[in-house]
């Protein structure tokens, strides 16, 4: 699992006009092929009178599986184009359709790779892209008489609070990335005076908005 990666947060679409051509982008989050090849088709479908439906997708955590299509645009004019916004991005498990409503104006070779460059660049602004930050839950337990400095504490750090149970003793779940882990439990001991527990809970993905 990667430590940390790029990708668009869940659906979203967003449209532009160039020279009296729609250019409808549609940006969802997949985790294989056949997700994105079932988003393809889905929007292909719901645009099934548009001009072209032009798609890329990038899967993987080594961007094993890649895939353009033109989709009856001139060869290597869209979907190629799509999947190096992708790239350049250095967004994962990601598939766009850029579908176009011909207005009547050819773009030419050139005025395509631009047009279908500009509206999944844009696409990808309006949607947004989210960080995901592999994580460990760290599962802090303490008297009552600690919770007040201990919260103030997590919030006025780098670490995010997840959950706070109150039981028997207060517990505290907090994200830690795995490398500090060691750094964030020895902080808890001494902000504690040895007196809390901690435990180790499961490893997850934690989002946060990604701004360039």
């Amino acid at each position: 699992m990667l430590p940390r990666y790029l990708t668009v947060k869940e659906y979203g679409e967003h449209e532009i006009n160039i020279q009296k051509s729609r250019f409808i982008a549609q940006l969802k989050r997949v985790e294989s092929e056949q997700d994105a090849q079932e988003f393809i088709q889905a929007i292909k479908k719901k645009h099934w009178n548009a001009t072209h439906n032009c798609s890329a997708y990038l899967i993987g955590e080594h961007d094993q599986i890649q895939k353009a299509n033109d989709d009856g645009e001139p060869s290597g004019t869209a979907g190629v184009p799509i999947l190096e916004v992708l790239k350049k991005r250095q967004l994962k498990d990601t598939v766009v359709v850029i579908t176009r409503y011909f207005g009547g104006i050819k773009l030419g070779a050139g005025g395509l790779i631009r047009a279908y460059g500009k509206a999944t660049s844009e696409g990808l602004e309006a949607v947004g892209v989210v960080e995901r930050r592999l994580v460990q839950i760290i599962q802090v337990k303490i008297d009552y008489t600690w919770l007040g400095k201990i919260e103030r504490e997590l919030r006025a750090s780098e670490y995010k609070i997840k959950d706070i149970l109150y039981l028997d003793n207060v517990q505290i779940d907090v994200y830690v990335e795995e490398d500090k882990s060691k750094i964030f439990m020895d902080w808890m001991v001494e902000q504690t005076n040895g007196q809390c527990t901690l435990g180790k809970g499961e490893t997850v993905y934690l989002e946060e908005d990604f701004v360039r």
